[in-house]
């Protein structure tokens, strides 16, 4: 699970294995250590209809209604966007970069325009 923020942009992407995993135990969490601090974030499935997220304590959870998750893992979905008042926020599938890059990209799902590059 990778998060990018750009102002009041909240992004989240998934492997395939993350989309698993969210599906077998309804939540994701990482944490990146910053000295003695560390921020976490995590992804919660939740009954609701749209996509929401907290800030509290360095903890970032993203709420992502379960029909969403069950979507990006059986359909050609790719994410889902909603705004929170100001805040943007998207879950997307983490694809495959189509220029070369040292980062291990066996577990994202297969770049759809790699067939075009072609």
């Amino acid at each position: 699970m990778k998060i990018r923020i750009k102002g009041n942009s909240l992004r989240y992407r998934l492997t395939r294995s993350d989309v698993n995993a969210i599906i077998k135990e309804g939540r994701l969490e990482e944490r990146t250590e910053f000295g003695h601090q560390t921020l976490v974030y995590a992804l919660q499935t939740t009954t609701d209809y749209d996509l929401s997220a907290t800030f509290h304590e360095n903890r970032i959870t993203l709420f992502v209604p379960h029909i969403m998750i069950d979507q990006l893992a059986n359909t050609d979905e790719v994410g889902f966007e909603s705004e929170q008042g100001k805040l943007f926020l998207l879950v997307e599938k983490d694809f495959t970069c189509l220029d070369n890059t040292a980062e291990d990209q066996s577990d994202n799902y297969p770049n759809p325009l790699a067939e075009k590059m072609k």
